[in-house]
């Protein structure tokens, strides 16, 4: 590198910092530190759930370094804004990677936005830590996927609905994009797997509200479940209107892949009160670590009522798994986290995790709850212990069949 092109290098990173905030100007010149990139929406329609993820983000590395830091070094988070838009997340993700110079990044929330950012991450070598539960059919060596995937939520979760509540009837609804067509296409595969069968699905573009035509064939197709792969505004709009229009959630109840904590908040308990979620983790474990870890959080944020969910909880604990991978490779770079995040596991909130040596994703515990008037859930089926991660479940992948490995995903048929 010449004089002039590292010159320039630490000028636009200095830059950059005094845009972000005056905090980050003034470290900006700690060369001892070691900066971590957080990639998430600031502003835009996703910015109230992706600025919990960065607070998840921010709090885990508070915490390590009041403890002492990465390798006697403390760590500086680099801020940046999504918008919730991909392109936005692709330039942001270039910026972070060439111009700070970072090697790694937390971030994203949606899979659109993964997608748009992953070519940035493998094309540069630079790592992506990724939080949030999702679809699967992905396998990359530049990514650890903190989240969920489809046989960590629905593998138990459809038998359980047909053996524990007597369902048989299923009316499946989605969001009209890639998460909940994949999610019902293993889905439906599970429902017939397990002796019930699926009447009919239907999917509404992402955000819209207007639920009253799919409720009435909701009602007029003799179903007696729904499972839900609605994301995002929509699920207020809908669990309202299926409340409004007199359907029971003790006749025929909604069991959902995606709401959580936040979402029941915002559209009132008593709306969801009956229905059920499966994801790792909830509000409501009755463990000490978690009641630590929302105490903390709620001190971080200086909100006394703010709620955690699982996705935040994902993006806390996706920080102290770096950070270990990092102390036993004793590099930053992608290749030393590539060689050293395999195996590593942590005690999180929710319980022990694990990342898969294989493929990068996490061993969660699969959990269903059913939610309560007060907005908290009652958890009434959990695994006992975690389960392994097979992003590549609709087509067959196994324990004993791995599809994605260290070296990349084997060819599938789709």
């Amino acid at each position: 590198m010449t004089t002039n092109r590292r010159h320039f290098l630490v000028s636009s990173a200095a830059s950059a910092a005094a845009l972000a905030s005056p905090a980050l100007m003034r470290s900006a010149y700690a060369a001892d530190t070691i900066k971590v990139g957080a990639l998430y929406s600031q502003t835009g329609g996703l910015s109230i759930v992706e600025k919990m993820l960065a607070n998840g983000v921010r709090m885990a590395v508070a915490e390590i370094n009041a403890a002492g830091g990465v390798m006697g070094r403390q760590v500086e988070v680099v801020l940046e804004d999504g918008a919730s838009d991909p392109k936005t997340f692709n330039e942001k993700a270039s910026k972070l990677i060439t111009r700070d110079r970072i090697e790694t990044v937390f971030g994203c929330h949606t899979s659109a936005s993964r997608k748009a950012v992953l070519p940035v991450f493998e094309r540069r070598n630079a790592m992506l830590f990724y939080q949030t539960h999702y679809e699967g059919f992905e396998c990359s060596k530049n990514v650890v996927y903190s989240g969920a995937v489809a046989n960590q939520q629905l593998a138990n979760y459809v038998p359980w609905i047909v053996e524990k509540l007597g369902k048989k009837k299923f009316f499946i609804v989605g969001s009209n994009y890639v998460y909940p067509r994949e999610m019902s296409k293993v889905s439906k595969k599970l429902i017939e797997q397990s002796g019930a069968k699926w009447v009919a699905d239907e999917y509404l573009e992402l955000g819209h509200s207007e639920w009253a035509s799919v409720v009435r064939k909701i009602k007029e197709s003799g179903a007696d479940v729904v499972l839900s792969h609605v994301v995002g505004d929509s699920l207020v709009a809908f669990y309202r209107e299926y409340k409004n229009q007199g359907m029971s959630q003790a006749a025929v109840p909604i069991c959902a892949t995606v709401i959580s904590e936040i979402e029941i908040a915002a559209m009132g308990g008593e709306y969801a009160a009956g229905s059920y979620t499966s994801v790792p983790y909830f509000m409501s474990i009755d463990t000490p670590a978690n009641k630590s870890f929302i105490e903390r959080y709620r001190k971080f944020v200086n909100d006394p009522k703010a709620v955690t969910y699982h996705s935040l909880e994902a993006a806390y604990f996706q920080v102290f798994l770096w950070k270990q991978a990092v102390e036993a490779g004793k590099a930053t770079t992608a290749d030393a986290i590539r060689a050293n995040i395999g195996g590593q596991s942590y005690d999180a909130p929710g319980g022990k995790v694990r990342i898969d040596p294989e493929s990068l994703h996490a061993w969660v515990t699969p959990r269903i709850g059913q939610w309560q008037a007060d907005g908290q859930s009652k958890v009434v089926d959990a695994s006992p212990q975690p389960v392994r991660p097979l992003p590549y479940f609709a087509y067959g992948e196994t324990d004993a069949n791995l599809i994605c490995k260290r070296n990349g995903a084997a060819p599938v048929k789709a």
